[in-house]
This record gives structure tokens, C-alpha cells and sequence, in this order.
């Protein structure tokens, strides 16, 4: 039989029958009266065929168009694009991660008992709130918190020194006349109380205590010891005030229930997740435990009763918890979905969500307080400190981006974090404005890449949530961008000028100390001196000539000189000490007198 005929949209012509790979809808034949060129894979063409349209050209078709756009990028760089974009999906199908229970009967016990005894929801709800009523009996008792934590975190003048980020406490073993320690501890008045107490042995820091205190008058000499964890500051000159502990003498006080009050809420949070299924009953409950237990027994804000304290941490609990419900849908409740390893999930997340939450002291070591460049250089250690800390960081992210890649995620995350890292940039450039990255901020940029159900980031997870507890806690919702003023605080320096002083002339038994005439045009009207750390004299424009002697207050004792400038009755930046030795060696500090001092070095006649 003759082959059939077929007719040809080009043309009548014959032509053999068409092939299964043409029925299937691969590419016509090429004509001489073709003028385009149809080129298709096997594998294009079928999935082409799925949705009746021909399949994408390949790459190199693709980047010879014309309307090309990005033809400009030499090629290797497009190909390294190209691979990196594909290495961002991650394996398909993707590999969801799921953590696999260690001895699953001994995790599931405690669940599968309290399903077995207490079917109905409503019997289980009964429980929990049994359980949460009987933990909050426990804060009907008058709480106490730690003394010894308490850091300045403003420089202090103390002689010579300028004192920042450590206790302070000045003083320690009175001297006899031969110079011997004697039993008596002696504290410069302007010591914190508390941890002077500590120090001298009156007090434990970890079981607290009461104390009496004698205040006593003038005194010289405040010598240096390490005693029960505190060093004191030295001070070799005379203070107007001081402080003793006066020992046979004790007051009746409420005992520190730190400690107890710690133990009953780990027991109580830990039975909790040993016993929960539910993602929506474990974490509000644990959020809410956490969030008052520092609030009112770790690290309580200051307040005067306990009435103004849980008012202050009832109004801050409000915002943290809508703020805590929004990073539970979108972290914390994917990650528990069908987690069934109750213990682990108590190890390794509660553990994290305590060691957070009392990072006051489970991180006290570390030697920063608050990330700004300022802070850094004044902390001794913070520098190495902030550097293993960004590299141990640098090795978490890679570990989670490698699993969220696994997931399929890592595009999405991408643009996330992105979208985070635009916005900080905006935030360092605002003009007059400071980035501050509190707790609770640092822990909402990085609770999202925490969704996934492994074992590190159960961890990571349970760190960050107490972070943000403990910061929202104990200083609310402060701004992540603040003045200068703010980061500064009510003691810190203003940076401005210095008085400029013209002539010092030293004896031993006086100094005499000139100065010129403060710019009025910046504002400044007066000059004040600090003697001893002690405000002693001050100066007005008007009020004769700008010259002042000083007598030695004890005979043969050092004495230290500071000068600032005054706007009305506020003091500007005071110089570094200049000090007057017994002698009557005058040595004049680094910045004492400012530009164009005539300050010097002399010995008294």
C-alpha cells in the first residue's frame, strides 16, 4: 500500500508519516522555507506537553537574545549566580527535619500517664491551673535580689582614678598609727552599702543578710583588699564621710528567697514540660513563669515596695506577651509541631530559656554591658570578648543555614534577614540618633531562623526566649535608638571643655591656682573645683579675680585637684586629677587646664 500523504502548512508536499516523538509534540522539521529553528530537549518537551506550551529554551538561547538584560556580567559571574541561586533551594523534595526521641517510652511516660488517668481536656486544664496556683503562692513572700551584680557603668573619679564598670566599694581594713590592719572595715561615704557589707563579711551575697551601720566622720587613707569576691578601690587621701559595721550588733530582716524561690520555679517549669504535648499550653505557661520570676525575684527593677514592683512588671508583661505570641506562631509553634521528646525538649529548651532568662548571672562573666563603641574600649577584656562571641555566632548561622537550605527555606530566610540587616543600616545612618541592641532586640532578630525542629536549635531557641524575658523584664521596651544624652546617662561625660587653668603655684602648706575668664559666649559663667573627689569652691564671673588658694587640709597628706567649667549651677566635664603631694610637689593631670594651660610639675618651698 502507498504511504499516506500529508500537507505540509508550507507547501503541498509529501511526507512520510509523522514519528511518536512528533505525536508526542516534539519539534517540526526544519524546512528550507523555515525561517526559525525550533530547539527543544526531550525533557522540555515533554514537560511542555503536560501544559500544552512548548518548554523554556536553554540558558546559552536564552542569554544570546537580544532583550537580554544582563549581558553585561562577564559569564562566570552569571554562572556562579546561577549555581549559588540553585544551591539556595536546597535538595527536591525537600528534607524536612524532625528530631527522633532518644528511649521514646521513658519521653512519652509522663504524657502518656497523664492521658491515661486524665482523658478529658477539662481534667488536664484543672491540673495546670492547680499547678500555676500553687507556684504563684509562692510570691505572696517579700522577694530580695542580688547586691554584689551591681556594676557603675559611668566613670567615677576616686584620687587619681577614674573608676568604670566594676563594684564600688572604697575602702577596706582601717591602719593603725604603725600601719597595721586592724578588724575594723572602714568605707569612703559614697561606697554602695550593700556591697560593702559583702565585703566586709557582714552580708553573704547568696544568702543575703542585715547589718548595722555606723556612720562616721572624717577619715584618711581607705585601703585596697579582695575579701569574698569584691576587690575594693584604694584612696590615699582624706574623705569628709565614712562607714563602718558595727559587729555584737544585728537586726531582725526578711531572708533572702532567691535561691528557694529559683528551686520552686525550675521544679514547677520542669514538671510542666515533662508533661505537655501542646506547643499552646507549654509556652505561654513557661513565658509567663519566666517573665515574673525575674521580674520580681532574679533581677527585679529598682523599686522602693513591693506594691511599685508588681505594678512595674504586670505593665511590661502585657506588650512582652503580645509581642512572645507573635514569635510563638512563627517560631517556636513549628518548631514543637509533633515534637515528642519531652526530655530533651526539657534539657535542652527549658535549660536554654533559664540560662537566658538569668543572664545577670549565668553571663556576669563576660566582660561587656552594652554594645556601643564607647562602652567597648572603657570594659578592660570586651574587645576579645565581643570577637568570640561574633565567631561562635558566625558558627551557628552556617550550622542553621545548612538545615534551612535542607528545608527549603533558605530563600525565604534570605530575604528575612535582608529585609533586617536594610533596616539596621537605616538605623546607624539616622543623623543625631545611636543603634543600641538591647536583649529582647537581639533576640527578636534571631528567633526566626530558629523554627526548625533540631536539637540545636531547641537550644538556641530556649537561649534567645529567656534573653528576651530577661530584658523586657528587667528595662522594658527601651528604644534601639537613643541620643547621646540617653546612652550617656545622668553621670557620664558631657565632652565639652575644659577650664583653662593659666598658673599653679604650690608650697607645702598651700596652692594657688589662676585661670582665665570662661568663654561666655558658649555659655559658661563660672569655675568649680573638686578637692578629694568633694566639691569645695566655686567662681562666678563678677565675683573678684579668677585666682584661689587652697590650704592642705592634714599635714603631709596627698590631695587631688579637678576644674570644670559652670553653665548656672550645673558643672561641665572636670580635668583629671592634678595632685598635690605632702611635699608640695605639684603634678599637674594629663588634660588639667585645658589648651594653652600653664600647668607644671614644682616642688613647694
Amino acid at each position: 500500500m502507498a504511504p499516506a500523504m500529508t500537507t505540509d502548512l508550507l507547501g503541498d508536499t509529501e511526507r512520510d508519516p509523522p514519528s511518536q516523538w512528533e505525536r508526542d509534540g516534539g519539534p517540526e522539521p526544519s524546512t528550507s522555507a523555515s525561517s526559525t529553528l525550533d530547539v527543544r530537549s526531550r525533557a522540555s518537551s515533554d514537560s511542555g506537553n503536560a501544559n500544552g506550551t512548548h518548554g523554556p529554551l536553554p540558558v546559552w538561547l536564552q542569554e544570546s537574545s537580544k532583550s537580554f538584560h544582563w549581558r553585561w556580567v562577564p559569564y562566570r559571574l552569571r554562572h556562579l549566580a546561577r549555581a549559588m541561586v540553585s544551591w539556595t533551594k536546597g535538595p527536591n523534595p525537600p528534607q524536612i527535619q524532625k528530631i527522633t526521641p532518644f528511649f521514646p517510652p521513658i519521653q512519652e511516660a509522663p504524657v502518656r500517664l497523664i492521658a491515661t488517668y486524665l482523658p478529658r481536656n477539662i481534667h488536664k486544664a484543672g491540673l495546670l491551673m492547680l499547678a500555676v496556683s500553687l507556684w504563684l503562692l509562692t510570691f505572696s513572700l517579700v522577694l530580695h535580689h542580688s547586691a554584689s551584680a551591681v556594676h557603675i557603668t559611668t566613670p567615677h573619679a576616686v584620687g587619681a582614678q577614674d573608676v568604670n564598670y566594676r563594684r564600688f566599694v572604697i575602702g577596706g581594713p582601717a591602719e593603725d598609727e604603725l600601719g597595721r590592719s586592724t578588724s575594723e572595715y572602714v568605707y569612703r561615704a559614697d561606697s554602695f552599702v550593700c556591697q560593702a557589707a559583702i565585703h566586709a563579711g557582714v552580708v553573704s551575697n547568696e544568702k543575703g543578710g542585715c547589718g548595722v551601720v555606723k556612720l562616721s566622720g572624717f577619715h584618711s587613707n581607705f585601703t585596697s583588699t579582695i575579701r569574698n569576691g569584691i576587690q575594693s578601690i584604694p584612696f590615699d587621701a582624706s574623705f569628709p564621710k565614712s562607714f563602718t559595721f558595727v559587729s555584737g550588733l544585728s537586726s531582725s530582716c526578711i531572708k533572702d528567697l532567691r535561691w528557694p524561690l529559683l528551686a520552686v520555679t525550675v521544679v514547677f517549669t520542669t514538671i510542666l514540660s515533662l508533661c505537655t504535648a501542646s506547643p499552646s499550653v507549654f509556652f505561654p505557661t513557661i513565658f509567663t513563669m519566666l517573665f515574673f520570676h525575674v521580674g520580681l525575684v532574679s533581677d527585679p527593677p529598682t523599686n522602693t515596695n513591693y506594691a511599685s514592683l508588681s505594678s512595674l512588671i504586670i505593665g511590661r508583661f502585657l506588650p512582652a506577651a503580645f509581642v512572645a505570641a507573635v514569635f510563638y506562631r512563627y517560631s517556636v509553634k513549628p518548631q514543637q509541631h509533633d515534637l515528642n521528646a519531652y526530655v530533651e525538649r526539657t534539657i535542652l529548651w527549658l535549660g536554654g530559656a533559664w540560662v537566658g532568662s538569668l543572664n545577670n548571672y549565668t553571663f556576669d562573666f563576660i566582660p561587656i554591658q552594652r554594645l556601643t563603641p564607647s562602652d567597648l574600649r572603657a570594659q578592660s577584656g570586651a574587645p576579645l570578648a565581643l570577637s568570640i562571641i561574633v565567631i561562635l555566632l558566625l558558627a551557628i548561622a552556617i550550622g542553621q543555614v545548612w538545615y534551612l537550605r535542607l528545608e527549603g527555606r533558605l530563600p525565604k530566610y534570605l530575604a528575612i534577614y535582608g529585609m533586617f540587616l536594610t533596616f539596621l543600616i537605616v538605623c546607624v545612618i539616622i543623623p543625631q540618633l545611636h543603634l543600641r541592641i538591647h536583649h529582647y532586640f537581639l533576640a527578636l532578630l534571631l528567633l526566626p531562623g530558629t523554627r526548625l525542629q533540631t536539637r540545636p536549635s531547641l537550644l538556641y531557641q530556649g537561649i534567645l526566649v529567656g534573653l528576651f524575658i530577661n530584658g523586657t523584664a528587667r528595662w522594658g521596651f527601651d528604644s534601639i535608638l537613643q541620643t547621646t544624652s540617653e546612652l550617656r546617662g545622668p553621670d557620664g561625660p558631657l565632652h565639652s571643655a575644659l577650664p583653662n587653668i593659666t598658673s599653679v603655684v604650690p608650697a607645702v602648706s598651700n596652692i594657688t591656682f589662676e585661670w582665665a575668664i570662661p568663654p561666655l559666649a558658649r555659655g559658661y559663667d563660672g569655675i568649680s573645683a573638686l578637692v578629694n573627689d568633694v566639691e569645695r569652691w566655686r567662681w562666678y564671673i563678677g565675683e573678684g579675680q579668677p585666682v584661689k588658694t587652697f590650704e592642705r587640709q592634714e599635714k603631709g597628706e596627698v590631695e587631688y585637684f579637678r576644674f570644670a567649667l559652670m553653665r548656672g549651677s550645673g558643672a561641665a566635664d572636670f580635668t583629671k586629677a592634678g595632685v598635690w603631694e605632702g611635699d608640695g610637689v605639684w603634678k599637674g593631670g594629663r588634660d588639667l587646664g585645658g589648651e594653652g594651660s600653664g600647668n607644671k610639675s614644682a616642688r613647694g618651698v
